[in-house]
């Protein structure tokens, strides 16, 4: 990535009080690679209530979904806030190395930070999926073998666990 297009990265991050981060994914036909740059106290996928989150996507094309709007004041917040480790690709799930295998990880599993937690095989190539969080694994919410969509999540993940 260019360090101009960072510069207009930190710009708006600056000027936009309401986005605590921008996300920018790229790349061609299920081979995507991401950058997040996010400001102080608001790390990978944690966003606050009532703070926005800009997506910039680049599959051939570039374009800007807006920020989501701030959440309700009045909105209970429910238990432990959990992480979502979601898909960056359109693919078959597999939960382990080879068949045999025991999976990466399960429910209560301790994950960190670049851990491989699955593979999504995508026109024949196995690509392994690193966590982008850190914490426990509280929920397994792909199949193993079937397929998964783009953004799609499959894990749910307690950072304070």
């Amino acid at each position: 990535m260019k360090l101009d297009i960072i510069a207009q990265i930190v710009q708006i991050l600056k000027d936009a009080p309401e986005v605590g981060a921008i996300e920018i994914r790229r790349g061609l036909f299920g081979a995507w690679s991401s950058v997040r740059v996010s400001k102080a106290g608001h790390g990978g996928n944690t966003f606050g209530p009532g703070v926005g989150h800009v997506v910039v996507s680049q599959p051939g094309g570039a374009g800007v979904a807006p920020a989501p709007q701030p959440a309700s004041p009045q909105a209970p917040a429910p238990g432990p806030q959990l992480l979502e480790i979601k898909s960056p690709m359109v693919g078959t799930f597999y939960q382990s190395p080879e068949p045999a295998a025991q999976p990466y990880v399960r429910v209560g599993s301790r994950v960190n930070v670049g851990q491989v937690v699955c593979i999504i095989e995508a026109m024949k190539i196995m690509n392994e999926i690193e966590s982008e969080v850190a914490g426990v694994i509280r929920e397994v919410t792909a199949q193993n073998a079937q397929p998964v969509e783009f953004g799609q999540v499959l894990f749910r993940v307690d950072p304070h666990g």
